[in-house]
């Protein structure tokens, strides 16, 4: 692992269970509150991202579920902030030219190396606000009630999610989930919503995921 990721794991272990509360820099993460460590997330500006092709709608209502994705790009070894740019704009590229969709479908990404990125503009403003969300695209019959978090890399044939994704994934639903309200009990996989093989084992572990965010906020 390198050693900015190993710094950045550290930092997010330390500030989940009320250890320690570091400064909002990129690549780290900081102490909101007693329940909850708040991740760094780059917005769409940060990582360059296009310009909707069409309105984006904000909902003035808050979401009752998180729904998790994986978005079947190749299982880099490049755990850099770097990559998870260059991933997200893979993402958005697919989604605005291939499917034809306003913008990027998912609200948030989370990179194998523990990044994380905005998806569809609009979404970090919302979820640091706690009282609307954008309508995503992401989950047929889920997307005006569900935040969609999908994760880089192919989980559909048994590979496991590197431990700095797995991290900040329940650091970032945790963070969701206080912020919305939103229980443990209701974070979700593709698979529940439709016939698909998303996420992956990511489904398998769900209840993993449930346990420890609902660990993280009460830490």
């Amino acid at each position: 692992m390198q050693p900015e990721n190993a710094l950045r794991r550290r930092l997010l272990i330390a500030g989940a269970a009320g250890l320690a509360a570091a400064t909002a820099v990129p690549g780290t993460a900081h102490a909101r509150d007693a329940d909850v460590v708040e991740p760094d997330i780059d917005g769409t500006a940060a990582w360059g991202a296009r310009s909707p092709q069409g309105t984006i709608s904000v909902l003035r209502y808050r979401p009752s579920r998180i729904v998790i994705h994986h978005t079947v790009s190749t299982n880099s070894t490049d755990f850099s902030r770097a990559q998870a740019h260059a991933h997200a704009h893979w993402v958005q590229d697919l989604h605005l030219d291939k499917n034809g969709w306003v913008d990027t479908g998912y609200h948030f990404l989370v990179s194998r190396g523990g990044w994380i990125t905005e998806g569809r503009h609009g979404s970090l403003r919302a979820l640091t606000g706690g009282t609307a969300f954008v309508l995503g695209s992401h989950t047929s019959g889920q997307n005006d009630q569900a935040v969609g978090i999908a994760c880089e890399g192919a989980y559909h044939a048994g590979a496991v999610p590197p431990d700095a994704q797995w991290e900040v994934l329940v650091t970032l639903c945790a963070y969701a989930c206080a912020q919305y309200g939103i229980p443990s009990a209701q974070i979700h996989g593709h698979k529940d919503y439709g016939s698909t093989l998303c996420p992956g084992v990511y489904h398998d572990m769900l209840p993993r995921l449930r346990d420890e965010v609902a660990a993280a906020r009460s830490a």
